[in-house]
């Protein structure tokens, strides 16, 4: 049961991802499977990178309420961007803006999947 939920989640987060392709003009995935592997690199950015950036970041994230935290994410999506074939993502401000939207989805699709 745990491998089902797991590759579910990260089929949603792929689609997630794909859909953010498609709605921000800035970003761009040359398909479902490189949507797919940018799942994984996000996921190993944001465990190995993420932590320590959260940390070091700490001070303004408080002072900035926790907005900091939305810079942080899409530096962390940017980065991994650089790192998967066939995903890109031009400029910071689209980086910015995938970050929230891709938040969204993210959440959105989880919600409806597991509720059903």
């Amino acid at each position: 049961m745990f491998l089902v939920h797991w590759i579910v989640n990260w089929l949603l987060g792929a689609l997630a991802l794909w859909l953010v392709a498609q709605i921000i003009p800035g970003i761009q995935i040359r398909g479902f499977g490189a949507a797919m592997l940018g799942t994984i690199v996000i996921a190993v950015v944001n465990i190995t990178i993420g932590p320590i950036l959260r940390f070091i970041a700490w001070p303004i994230t408080v002072l900035t309420l926790g907005l900091f935290r939305w810079v942080l994410n899409a530096f962390l999506l940017k980065l991994a961007s650089m790192f998967t074939p066939g995903f890109r993502i031009d400029g910071f401000l689209n980086a910015l803006l995938g970050s929230l939207v891709l938040t969204v989805l993210d959440i959105v699709l989880h919600r409806v999947v597991w509720t059903l």
